[in-house]
């Protein structure tokens, strides 16, 4: 670990942060000689990653773009969706992936989680609101759990839907030897700072089919036919512009980043499985339900997030509070979609009520997860984790009995 960043470490004031990072030597030099290359945007670099990602993830085609929600955005234009149509979300995700839908003209419809412990899209529930505008599902692999992926694809096959997935969390999750974000018609990655695969901003669409593909490379830079590396290497001497399409060009630093961090996946993300393992057989005697249970045989996550969702007589904000107090950055994951002001239902229509979502979402803490994590580091998570609850419980009964005093 380098000086600066241990430096860093200690400004953040955090004994044990929620993830981290380190930039190993390797990512360094891919970067440094990038910049020394003098080509920054989209070239060698970049047909590089892209075809390091394709063969990582088992698929024909990977597309890299500036950035997760580029790359929503992309696979859902490329994949048709447009005003009028319907699509079927998670409440429980970030927001980016309801808003690629509505970026589109297309309505995001909410689905609820099929339960605590499995907090991804209900196949069950998604059935139920399948209406005749019904034009596709976008499946959240949350904390990069396959979770029912298998029913949904079957689900979307059986009604002429459209399966997208948001694989954000899900660089390194495979489910019966393959990976997800390839079991629909495309997948979005991302690439932000504290995904698995972190190059500070960026983002991958992947698909089988050669007409997405196509679609996402053009509206990625203007519609351009051309590009100017394409130019640059004598490819082409001109262009035309045959479609609207944005500026969501990847530089080309950063899929060299990419390309060298993509190497060191598997072994961080079996780092990440043995802190899952050790976690879960640490907080297991507590009375917390531990969501994503081990994937079935044969399978493998990223383990991107681990969660807990405390008792309901318990205070998050107490339990956040001590934890915070001894060092430790927790989060949650998160504020459920259907509740934000930009996409709550006008008065005048009908709410779609979630009670799973809603009691997941207000239960739920986000524990400290990285692949460098040491064991004294998560050791120190555990032991501070149960007095937390105690303090939690008794915190919550004070504040019922009008006792404002703090629990401590």
């Amino acid at each position: 670990m380098t000086e600066q960043a241990m430096t860093n470490r200690a400004e953040a004031g955090w004994a044990v942060p929620l993830s981290d990072l380190v930039i190993a030597d390797d990512d360094l030099r891919a970067v440094t000689d990038t910049y020394r290359s003098g080509w920054l945007s989209m070239g060698p670099r970049t047909q590089e990653f892209e075809g390091l990602f394709a063969r990582f993830v088992g698929t024909r085609h990977a597309v890299a773009v500036t950035n997760g929600t580029a790359a929503l955005h992309l696979m859902c234009l490329a994949a048709g969706l447009t005003a009028g149509d319907e699509v079927i979300v998670p409440s429980l995700t970030f927001v980016a992936t309801a808003n690629a839908v509505r970026y589109t003209g297309a309505t995001p419809v909410f689905a609820d989680i099929a339960g605590l412990a499995r907090p991804w899209l209900s196949a069950a529930g998604c059935e139920q609101l399948i209406t005749s505008r019904t034009k596709a599902v976008l499946y959240v692999a949350y904390g990069g759990h396959p979770g029912e992926i298998g029913a949904l694809r079957d689900l979307c096959a059986r009604r002429g839907l459209i399966l997208l997935e948001d694989a954000a969390h899900a660089a390194g999750s495979w489910w019966h030897g393959r990976h997800l974000g390839t079991f629909g018609a495309a997948g979005a990655f991302s690439m932000f700072a504290n995904k698995n695969l972190a190059a500070g901003e960026g983002g991958v669409v992947v698909t089988a089919d050669p007409v997405i593909a196509d679609r996402v490379r053009l509206l990625r830079s203007h519609g351009m036919t051309t590009l100017t590396w394409d130019r640059h290497r004598g490819h082409a001497q001109t262009y035309d512009v045959v479609a609207l399409g944005y500026n969501y060009r990847i530089d080309e630093p950063r899929a060299a980043l990419a390309a060298c961090r993509l190497r060191r996946l598997a072994a961080e993300n079996q780092r990440r499985a043995r802190l899952d393992a050790r976690y879960r057989a640490a907080l297991g005697g507590l009375d917390i339900v531990i969501p994503g249970r081990p994937a079935d045989d044969g399978c493998a996550r990223s383990h991107h997030l681990f969660t807990v969702v405390l008792p309901a007589d318990a205070d998050r904000d107490a339990f956040r509070g001590h934890l915070s107090d001894q060092g430790i950055q927790t989060s949650v994951h998160y504020p459920p979609v259907h509740r934000s002001t930009v996409h709550a239902a006008p008065p005048e229509a009908a709410r779609r009520e979630l009670p799973l979502t809603d009691r997941y979402a207000a239960r739920t803490v986000t524990l400290p997860m990285f692949a460098h994590m040491r064991d004294d580091q998560q050791e120190q998570v555990v032991a501070a984790a149960g007095k937390a609850l105690a303090l939690a419980r008794t915190s919550s009964r004070r504040r019922d009995s009008g006792d404002e005093t703090p629990a401590r």
